[in-house]
């Protein structure tokens, strides 16, 4: 055999090895240079509820304080009212019952129209006016990954996004 034959002979067994040996490695595991394939990501959030308190001013009418709050002052200046009024009609003891029931029905009426002055006697005021709403965040806290490897799809949580492929690495894909 001559020189140029072993050698084209030792190259190509040479070649031949080295691939088988190549084979060999991948398919017990030789991963460096594999990658999964990212199919979808997508952000994953978390959402919570948050208590905010909102105050207003608004404009609110009161009542002013009473101070006499039997209405003495009404009822007497009634009866008197009431029991003069009263007086002008009958005669003898019709003259006193008119008086008594004049100064009943002044009393009475007097009573009631100072109740009312009372009740109408009122201001206008601005007061602040709070209240708790619950406000809804939500914040993201990461990324939900699926990925294709060896014709299998899977869906891994990451903290950040990962691109278009993931590192294999024993078979397995490297999240960190």
């Amino acid at each position: 055999m001559n020189n140029s034959a072993t050698v084209a002979l030792a190259v190509v067994g040479t070649l031949a090895v080295v691939g088988v040996g190549y084979a060999g490695f991948q398919a017990l595991g030789g991963d460096a240079d594999r990658y999964a394939e990212v199919v979808k990501v997508e952000p994953a959030t978390k959402s919570y509820q948050e208590p905010e308190q909102r105050c207003e001013q608004v404009t609110v009418q009161r009542q002013k304080p009473v101070k006499d709050e039997h209405q003495i002052a009404g009822s007497a200046i009634g009866a008197v009212v009431g029991g003069v009024i009263g007086h002008q009609f009958g005669g003898g003891s019709g003259k006193d019952a008119a008086t008594a029931a004049g100064a009943i029905a002044g009393g009475y009426a007097g009573n009631k129209t100072q109740e009312h002055m009372q009740k109408n006697n009122t201001y206008t005021t601005t007061e602040e006016r709070c209240q708790t709403v619950m406000n809804t965040r939500t914040e993201k806290n990461g990324y939900n990954v699926t990925y294709r490897l060896d014709g299998q799809t899977h869906t891994v949580r990451m903290d950040d996004e990962p691109g278009d492929r993931l590192p294999v690495e024993n078979g397995k894909v490297v999240t960190d």
